[in-house]
């Protein structure tokens, strides 16, 4: 008897405490900010922590909720994979958006992630393959739900230079802009607008873009003060001209590539928060009874890294302008809503991995798979040769599947199961892959309960993952010459997409709105984030969900 009442007083206790920890705060916020940052990993922030300015980085450091150990549940880290899990607390098997780009397996077409024909860009004549809209996101975004929730009266706005960067945290009723590097403005597309409103075309018109012709990215401050001060000029950095490996960079004012090239240095970002300033102050965001949502996505950490590495002066001279940037960005909130009445939150989409040649500078058996030689042969065409007769069963191979030919199978007569295993069987015989998950083996539940075929799982979506799930080993880059050539680069430094620590390991921030600053060194997930803001703003979560509340933002 004695222990039933203790149990039942306990439980009671127990529900209590939840209870109040889920409860909405006491003052909902006219905006929430949410903020990505592209390839921020989870040290990044911190890295530099004494060269930080007050009012970005450090605001958030000591004034905000700072979960310290935050790490992605899914396998294939890239960029949209990880903005549609920011927006939706889903893991990838729920929200459908497994990677940059798949192969859809009932018709076997190419598919861009935000790909939608229907809806071309405003002011472009149609093109195939060019229109875009959140139609493949298959889960509703905290954005959708604040919608629902207020009966229309939160507005969802969404804005990057990526244009998944803008559209898929923007979900399916909001309004995403993002920047086209052909022509230097922010464009949007025909499932938002019939025409650009009338405040985005006075930004366009004035062509911001266009004052940097003349300038080179310079660094903020002597050379010698910086870490990597003298790791300026490293041979596995990109050499993109007229960019190039040293400061200062050019910016190639005179090339039809000017706008592209501004992406790739912190400009991209200045412009992006120029563009968002300018949203926030014409829609009145914050200005009104219901909360609105605004996502910005800053997008040029992730191009830096990838053209020059984590571990870079270029890397580091960028979180330092990056912070410029999100300082003002905080500042110009609290003129216009007020940050007590802003909820503020950042993380990033993935980690970042270091370029191998700098780790086996540091002793790590590391390198790079060229995943060419399939076309042209190499063992595992070999192999099928020998096995099955034939050497044209692998159709293709697009970060991180591997893609088979029906077509070829069928002609032969073979058992497409019998070829994925087989195939994946040579596959980890192959020096830099340590694991290839087939689709069968993930369709029918034949994984055994280990961390990474975990992270495999979550990534898996019956329609849309290839048939072999690639994983490769610790700081391998598994990668294709076509890569770099769709970043019209002659090499990558460093290319994310892996269930390693340093590709999930991100930071996540919750400040304003009275939040009280905590220092959190549990795990936590991004996912988590939705189902915080949810409970924050009292609306349900999204609809693939699979985050826990933070309960740490609600107490206040």
């Amino acid at each position: 008897m004695k222990i039933s009442r203790l149990l039942i007083a306990l439980l009671a206790n127990a529900l209590v405490v939840s209870a109040a920890f889920a409860q909405p705060a006491e003052t909902p916020p006219k905006l929430v900010l949410q903020i990505t940052v592209d390839q921020l990993r989870g040290d990044l922030p911190g890295r530099y922590r004494n060269r930080l300015r007050e009012g970005g980085f450090r605001y958030l450091m000591e004034q905000g909720v700072w979960y310290t150990d935050a790490h992605y549940m899914h396998a294939n880290t890239e960029t949209a994979v990880g903005h549609a899990t920011l927006a939706t607390g889903a893991d990838p098997s729920r929200h459908g958006i497994v990677a940059n780009d798949w192969v859809q397996a009932q018709t076997g077409a190419f598919v861009y992630n935000t790909e939608d024909e229907r809806h071309h860009i405003i002011g472009k004549a149609p093109k195939a393959h060019q229109g875009v809209s959140p139609k493949n996101l298959l889960a509703s975004t905290i954005g959708d739900e604040m919608v629902v929730h207020n009966g229309g009266r939160s507005r969802v706005f969404s804005v990057s230079v990526k244009d998944r960067g803008a559209i898929l945290p923007g979900g399916h009723a909001g309004k995403a802009f993002w920047f086209s590097k052909s022509s230097g403005e922010f464009v949007t597309s025909t499932y938002y607008y019939d025409d650009y409103p009338t405040w985005v075309k006075k930004w366009n018109e004035a062509k911001p873009a266009d004052q940097y012709k003349d300038k080179k990215w310079e660094l903020l401050y002597d050379r010698s003060t910086y870490v990597f001060g003298q790791a300026d000029d490293r041979p596995y950095e990109a050499d993109l001209k007229p960019l190039g490996r040293t400061f200062p960079h050019p910016l190639g004012g005179d090339t039809k590539y000017y706008y592209l090239i501004l992406t790739l240095t912190p400009i991209g970002d200045m412009l992006t928060l120029d563009f968002a300033k300018a949203l926030i102050e014409n829609e009145k965001l914050g200005m009104q009874n219901a909360t609105d949502y605004l996502q910005i996505s800053f997008s040029c950490t992730d191009y830096i890294g990838h053209l020059f590495g984590p571990s870079s002066l270029e890397t580091e001279d960028n979180i330092l302008r990056l912070d410029r940037t999100l300082a003002e960005l905080f500042r110009f909130v609290d003129e216009k809503v007020g940050l007590e009445n802003t909820l503020i939150v950042l993380s990033a989409d993935h980690g970042a991995p270091e370029a191998p040649e700098y780790m086996a500078s540091l002793g790590l058996s590391t390198g790079r798979f060229a995943f060419d030689w399939f076309k042209t042969g190499g063992p595992l065409t070999e192999a099928m040769q020998k096995r099955f007769g034939r050497k044209d069963l692998i159709a293709g191979h697009s970060h991180p599947y591997l893609y088979l030919n029906p077509k070829a199978i069928a002609e032969a007569g073979l058992d497409s199961e019998e070829v994925e295993q087989f195939i994946a069987d040579e596959l980890i015989k192959i020096d830099g892959i340590i694991y290839a998950m087939t689709r069968s083996d993930l369709l029918r539940g034949r994984i055994t309960e280990s961390p990474v075929q975990n992270q495999i799982r979550r990534s898996f979506h019956p329609t849309r993952s290839g048939n072999i799930h690639m994983i490769s080993e610790q700081y391998w880059f598994l990668h294709s010459t076509e890569e770099a050539e769709k970043m019209g680069i002659p090499s990558i430094a460093a290319i994310h997409g892996s269930p390693w620590a340093y590709d999930t390991y991100v930071p996540i921030f919750f400040a304003g709105n009275g939040l009280s600053h905590k220092i959190v060194a549990r795990r936590v997930a991004p996912t988590d984030i939705a189902a915080t803001i949810a409970a924050y703003l009292g609306v349900k979560p999204p609809s693939g969900s699979v985050g826990r509340v933070l309960t740490e933002v609600l107490r206040r």
